[in-house]
């Protein structure tokens, strides 16, 4: 008989970069209160923590970044994918669609890659107030008067380590 495959648990690290200051100004900057505030996000599956920003895909010990703890954690699930799959998969995507140049604070961030590899892993999306949340800030009067300075925003977490297949995890 086949062994069955181990199930790893995947979650969701959210941290709110503002500090609550976002969900208690929107309604005063974009006209409305937004279901989130600025968010980052990574993901943790074996053991590690690993998350994208302007110098690439970095990993560390869950919670290791000069962020400190999440402001919250979702459970995404489990995977059969073992943690060799994984790190061919992450190189892959470190070479490709998740450079730190092709970075980009409102379409191609933190989150896009917290939802790419949440997918990867488990089949589910991570949760739609989070990768909407820059549409709706685009869409009001105020995000687009703020785009041009936000666009040049590069946002990388302190206290990770980039990721590297060929030397492990380094």
């Amino acid at each position: 008989m086949e062994e069955p495959l181990a199930l790893h648990p995947v979650k969701l690290y959210v941290y709110d970069l503002s500090k609550g200051m976002a969900r208690r100004l929107s309604p005063l900057m974009l006209g409305k209160s937004t279901a989130g505030a600025p968010a980052h996000t990574s993901i943790i599956v074996h053991k590690d923590e690993f998350f994208y920003g302007s110098g690439g895909i970095s990993s560390c010990a869950p919670g290791g970044t000069l962020l400190g703890p999440p402001d919250s954690v979702v459970d995404l699930g489990n995977t059969e994918v073992t943690e060799e799959i994984f790190l061919e998969y992450l190189s892959s995507l470190g070479e490709s669609m998740f450079r730190g140049e092709s970075y980009n604070l409102f379409e191609h961030n933190c989150n896009t890659f917290s939802n790419e590899v949440a997918q990867f892993l488990t089949g589910r999306k991570i949760p739609s107030y989070i990768t909407d949340l820059p549409a709706e800030v685009l869409a009001t009067p105020f995000g687009q008067a703020l785009r041009p300075l936000l666009d040049s925003i590069q946002i990388q977490p302190p206290g990770g380590n980039t990721f590297s297949r060929h030397n492990g995890q380094s």
